[in-house]
């Protein structure tokens, strides 16, 4: 096990650092975490109370056992770096370098192998977690803690230090970006790439796709391989997201190879294709927009200031909308209804591109809070952009409207951004009752937030 020499004792420091800070925080002061960086989108005013320095290390990395000891606000960027020299990867690595471990667990996190590896926390071997009651409790002691962290979103506790499973990689990736006219192909595609793990006779590493329009779909397969005939190159000129429509728009099939490192990033560089909207995408703006600042945590603090100042609202009312509507959301449905929701979402809402990512449960284990059927394949829809609004509309018209039609799907969503549910349709979807359960046991004052009103009331 490869073990920084300061990194046992400094990691104790800062746990003790934080139950200090949580102790000594008025019973009635709001529990928030303090952090550099954040993936969410329910922006609020004010900076949180509780420090979480020093939480940010890989501990160790066991080469042997395929672990890696984590502090629960490392990003996975730094995760990565710390695992790859080992020929190692986390068996998830959500898309964006700044999203945490820690975060990508209690708030839930996917990416291209969640096909065959399910979701972040499905990989958490066990935890330290910090309870509301000030507590550091082991998840090997508390299995139903565990069971529970997942959708959680802090509002039982912060965990502090997690145990992972690593899965082994090679240098290179090569991908296959398949093209398809219709929604039914893209579906029929992506449930058999996640039944058989194979295509065409080839062995399958990751699968994403993306959606330009009604009729054009394109699944992205990736295989990791050992030589490479050549290497492409998205952080600079080139954009990622292009190069798909690019590669395959002549035979149907383009092949393209990245490093291993590169694919994990392959969409952080312009935020997936959300940078066009601040202008990174433009030849002249991109020349001059220096490398560093092309990641997707400096876009989110552009988008948050547009969210202070009401530019973006300004601009639509004087267009003569009546304002509009972020709809930044990631959804899943299962895949035999993806067409069918496609098909609504290109009529109502109009939003795309849009990201699709076959999603299958690792196994049969209960994960109460975000409840999924071990036996159904689902594809996770992810759409990030503003709709204008009509006169009358709600501000949150949109949002709800895709959450009804989920209900109607068998379809969840992640709860990172706006959420409209009515209580009684949260707690059907998200565990209301075992959440309740949880809460009395592990936060028995109310000392954090309460789910619901973390992540839609606010």
């Amino acid at each position: 096990m490869t073990v920084g020499a300061d990194a046992g004792l400094a990691h104790r420091q800062a746990v003790d650092a934080v139950r200090r800070g949580l102790a000594e925080l008025p019973p009635d002061a709001p529990v928030r975490l303090r952090k550099r960086t954040s993936n969410l989108f329910r922006f609020r005013d004010g900076t949180g109370g509780l420090s979480v320095e020093g939480l940010d290390r890989v501990l160790a990395v066991d080469a042997d056992a395929r672990t890696a000891d984590v502090a629960g606000m490392t990003t996975y960027s730094d995760l990565v770096a710390a695992t790859l020299p080992h020929g190692l990867m986390p068996l998830v690595v959500p898309q964006l370098k700044t999203i945490t471990l820690g975060g990508a667990v209690v708030g839930l996190g996917i990416e291209s192998t969640s096909f065959r590896d399910g979701l972040p926390h499905e990989s958490v071997l066990e935890a330290d977690v910090l309870t509301g009651t000030g507590d550091i409790l082991s998840t090997r002691d508390h299995p139903d803690l565990l069971s529970g962290l997942p959708n959680s979103y802090g509002t039982l506790g912060y965990a502090l230090r997690l145990r992972i499973e690593l899965a082994p990689v090679k240098p290179f990736v090569r991908l296959r970006h398949l093209r398809f006219d219709t929604a039914e192909e893209t579906a029929k595609a992506l449930a058999e790439v996640t039944a058989t793990r194979e295509w065409a006779g080839e062995r399958v590493d990751f699968c994403d796709g993306v959606v330009f329009s009604a009729d054009e779909h394109y699944v992205t397969l990736g295989e990791m391989v050992d030589t490479a005939p050549y290497l492409s190159d998205y952080t600079g000129q080139r954009i990622y997201y292009r190069s798909i429509q690019e590669l395959a728009e002549v035979s149907g099939v383009g092949v393209d190879f990245l490093t291993i490192h590169d694919y994990l990033w392959r969409w952080d560089t312009d935020w997936f294709w959300c940078s066009r909207a601040l202008g990174v995408q433009h030849p002249v703006v991109r020349r001059l927009w220096p490398s560093r600042y092309r990641r997707s945590d400096v876009y989110r603090r552009l988008v948050a200031l547009d969210r202070r100042l009401g530019l973006s609202q300004a601009l639509a009312r004087r267009g003569g909308a009546a304002g509009v509507e972020p709809i930044i959301q990631d959804v899943e449905v299962p895949v035999d209804r993806l067409p069918e929701f496609l098909a609504f979402f290109h009529d109502e809402i109009g939003i795309s591109p849009v990201w699709l990512c076959p999603l299958r449960q690792r196994d049969r284990r209960s994960w109460p809070l975000y409840p999924l059927d071990p036996d159904t394949t689902y594809v996770n829809v992810g759409f990030w952009s503003d709709a204008e609004l009509a006169p009358g509309q709600a501000p949150d018209h949109h949002n709800r409207r895709i959450e009804q039609v989920l209900l109607t799907m068998d379809g969840h969503k992640s709860l990172y951004s706006t959420a409209s549910y009515p209580r009684e349709e949260f707690d059907a979807l998200y565990g209301g009752e075992a959440y309740r359960e949880l809460k009395a046991r592990y936060d028995p004052d109310g000392r954090l937030p309460d789910l619901y009103t973390k992540t839609v009331t606010g």
